[in-house]
């Protein structure tokens, strides 16, 4: 059973037991742009607590704002019953959550092309605010006063420039005016939840496009200050040049390609990130220029490939350059280089260990580190192949720098 068969099969138990049962919301705009819709959601004149008592497996977590999610087969629906919301205090949640018709519904809701209703049955679309309108004038407008949409819930602003980045179409004018205007409003928003927004943004094709619109509101200074300037534009023309399927680590990195790692460290800290996307991040804007260098040894090259994120720098690099209009000759011939490597191992286990260096008169310290960092460079470059060889030159280094073990 499919997401949307679910969805059908709640709709028509609702039906049969009296109550009026609808998909709602993104699935219904999706269907009729002819996309593939992520979740299907259902709109009802049922209360929470006849939604649950129809249906054997619930999950009551929103129940209070007239939300459940019904378990069938394997799939989670979301079940909304109509409602209005009022007494937005903290620019995100109502005070006040009140049971209404689907035409009070669909005038709560953020942008015309989301308000709409299907009724999969009759094969028929409710539309109360011009949605279908919207939808052919390839235009995002929020369902009544703009300013008052954003008021309720500053999230939105950011979800603007992410409908008109994914599918490509305009914010219409008042609208984006009133983001304008309230653009700094956006840091009263959780940092998850701006993340999660921003890599909707970022991850998408045409994420330079919802940069520039970023940029112009004044939401990317909003949310990091000092993000403005000619700097800041270059993130448009390098986000313009990566390829179409990334992570949102790499697009932050190219996002910020033009600011000091300090300050992207600093900034990108609202956005809550996880050590491994700090990490990742952090690699990236630390390699700038690295993969540029002519002499790169053998050593130096395998152990930057070993790197789990090597792909991700190359990447970046060269939209780097791209956006620059500068030569990708050096990373064209570093590619030619690596696939000459052919299968060799990138990271092998090292020939002598610590006890080993000891064994052969190296004393615990500074040293034996340097030690055992330079025998490794000479196993990557391929002049040590074997523990003797390993070890013969290690006796060799320990005579050349006898001063450092004292």
């Amino acid at each position: 059973m499919t997401n949307r068969q679910a969805a059908i099969q709640i709709i028509k138990r609702l039906r049969r037991n009296g109550f009026q049962a609808l998909l709602a919301g993104g699935c219904v705009r999706d269907m009729l742009l002819g996309r593939r819709a992520k979740d299907y959601d259902v709109a009802t004149d049922a209360r929470p607590k006849e939604v649950i008592k129809l249906f054997k497996h619930t999950l009551k977590v929103g129940a209070k704002f007239g939300v459940v999610i019904v378990l069938l087969e394997g799939r989670q629906v979301e079940v909304a019953t109509f409602r209005t919301e009022t007494g937005y205090t903290d620019g995100r949640h109502p005070a006040r959550v009140e049971f209404a018709s689907a035409a009070e519904d669909a005038s709560r809701r953020d942008f015309t092309i989301n308000g709409m209703f299907y009724d999969p049955l009759k094969k028929q679309v409710i539309d109360y605010v011009n949605g279908q309108a919207d939808l052919e004038k390839q235009v995002v407008r929020t369902i009544g006063d703009a300013k008052q949409r954003f008021s309720e819930d500053y999230l939105r602003m950011l979800r603007a420039v992410r409908f008109s980045t994914q599918l490509g179409f305009a914010i219409e004018p008042k609208t984006k005016s009133a983001i304008c205007s309230s653009a700094k409003n956006i840091v009263r928003i959780s940092g998850e939840r701006i993340a999660m927004e921003l890599e909707g943004i970022l991850v998408d094709p045409n994420r330079s496009a919802g940069v520039s619109v970023l940029i112009e509101s004044g939401l990317a200074e909003a949310i990091f200050p000092g993000f403005a300037g000619e700097r800041a534009n270059f993130a448009i023309s390098v986000l313009g040049k990566l390829r179409k399927k990334v992570d949102f680590p790499l697009t932050l990195a190219c996002f910020f390609a033009a600011f000091p790692i300090e300050f992207v460290l600093e900034k990108c800290a609202i956005l809550k990130p996880s050590r491994s996307q700090k990490k990742h991040i952090k690699f990236l804007l630390e390699g700038r220029g690295e993969l540029l260098d002519k002499r790169m040894s053998l050593a130096e090259l395998k152990m930057a490939l070993a790197e789990p994120y090597f792909w991700d720098l190359y990447e970046l690099q060269r939209a780097i350059q791209r956006a620059r209009q500068e030569s990708v000759t050096a990373l064209v011939n570093l590619r030619k280089r690596i696939k000459a490597l052919g299968d060799v191992e990138l990271k092998p286990k090292p020939l002598l260990n610590g006890h080993d260096l000891i064994r052969l008169g190296a004393v615990p310290g500074p040293g034996l580190g340097q030690l055992a960092q330079e025998m490794y460079i000479a196993q990557l470059e391929g002049n040590l192949q074997t523990a003797a060889q390993a070890e013969q030159w290690v006796q060799k280094w320990l005579q050349k720098h006898r001063t450092i073990q004292k």
